[in-house]
């Protein structure tokens, strides 16, 4: 009919693409408010009673707080879903798989992640083998594994900035966003310095990093913290097992950290603390280190040489209470995961209080952070092949949360 508009069947289409755009749009402001709700500096006291009073204000009441582990469930679950859908990640083919490119280092011990990212990219739906269909593209070169080889740090980083190099010479991707649609992982601390010589990966690209500390570059709405998981583990997870957590405090590691070193020297002697400045030596018992976490309602973790830890994903699998002794740390799945739900989170200088603190917790608060870290287990597990909201899946939703922020 003359004068009718024509566009009516196109608006179921555009009706749809509108709510989707909705939804990214609102995943991404919740995303923005978190990451700058984390850079703020923690409130200052004056005096260690006021500090110990305000932190037990905020533990001390389990009525205010949601049943929910996630700042924004119906987001997360929605968007989640979305990224199953539609996320596509290409990796560059080049590289000996024999050397450092393609192949993971090993699926085991403290830099597990990085392994298991890199093999579950590769079996995971995710992957496209067409360039132009992918939304981000996945650098695969491992620092772990050049560190597995010997490599010194010096050659370490002039084999990184030869091969993105390479790749910027030979595709034409890179330079449509000057890096910022690309990826880098790695998990060995001594991978994030690997990186140094090439500052247009540290201001452009994603890094997704176990080491994700504030005050060495790392940029929270840009870069993802990958969570250190020492897997295997050794025994299974921790469950409805609160009756036999009767230890109040625990903690056993070397003394590599300013904090640690007090940790130990405040701490080691206390008799409702279990605290020792150097680990647990294998001869007193097979697996004494991992079943001290089934007997204990709080383990501390302290940060090492770095600010993360692989001691507080053993934490959340084997059911004791994280309390996160580190400052300037990112902890991941942070704009995703409420930490205030499943775990204690301290300012360094908390440590000298730290005995009255976990003790003026109530009882009721801590059946309900260890009902909640139960919950949040599977976040913090890799699987291959990997399996929904596992480890990967969640690093993988961090990453799809970044690549609506690039355009080109």
């Amino acid at each position: 009919m003359a004068g009718k508009p024509q566009h009516s069947a196109f608006a179921p289409a555009c009706s749809i693409r509108h709510s989707l755009l909705a939804v990214a749009v609102l995943a991404l402001i919740c995303f923005a408010l978190l990451s700058l709700r984390s850079l703020r500096s923690p409130p200052q006291f004056s005096s260690p009673k006021m500090a110990v009073a305000e932190v037990s204000r905020d533990l001390a009441s389990p009525g205010l707080s949601s049943s929910s582990i996630y700042h924004s469930p119906e987001v997360f679950f929605k968007s989640y879903a979305e990224m199953e859908g539609k996320f596509k990640v290409f990796i560059y083919p080049d590289g000996d798989p024999n050397t450092y490119f393609q192949t993971p280092r090993k699926l085991t011990g403290k830099y597990a992640s990085e392994g298991y990212f890199f093999q579950n990219i590769r079996e995971s739906r995710f992957r496209t083998e067409d360039p132009d269909q992918a939304d981000l593209f996945f650098v695969p070169i491992s620092c772990h594994k050049m560190r597995g080889k010997g490599t010194s740090y010096e050659n370490m980083t002039m084999i990184v900035q030869n091969y993105v190099e390479s790749l910027i010479g030979k595709y034409p991707y890179w330079n449509r966003t000057l890096g910022a649609d690309h990826f880098f992982v790695t998990c060995h601390d001594v991978g994030v310095r690997a990186f140094e010589g090439l500052q247009m990966v540290i201001k452009n690209s994603i890094r997704v990093v176990c080491s994700p500390s504030y005050d060495v570059g790392y940029i929270p709405h840009k870069d993802v913290a990958l969570p250190q998981v020492l897997q295997p583990f050794a025994l299974p997870s921790g469950g409805n097992d609160i009756e036999n957590r009767t230890i109040l405090g625990f903690w056993a590691g070397h003394r590599n950290s300013k904090i640690r070193v007090i940790l130990a020297r405040v701490w080691e002697n206390d008799t409702e603390l279990a605290i020792s400045n150097n680990r647990i030596s294998r001869a007193i018992g097979e697996l004494v280190y991992q079943k001290r976490f089934y007997r204990t309602k709080f383990c501390i973790c302290p940060g090492g040489s770095q600010v993360n830890s692989a001691r507080i994903a053993d934490s959340i699998h084997y059911g004791c209470i994280p309390v996160i002794l580190s400052n300037y740390y990112d902890l991941p799945f942070n704009d995703i995961l409420d930490w205030q739900k499943f775990s204690v989170i301290l300012k360094e200088s908390d440590i000298y209080q730290l005995k009255s603190i976990l003790k003026s917790i109530p009882h009721e608060k801590f059946i309900e952070l260890h009902k909640h870290l139960v919950e949040v287990q599977k976040h913090f597990e890799w699987h291959s092949p990997p399996v929904p909201y596992d480890a990967f899946h969640m690093v993988m939703y961090e990453l799809w949360l970044r690549h609506y922020v690039i355009k080109y």
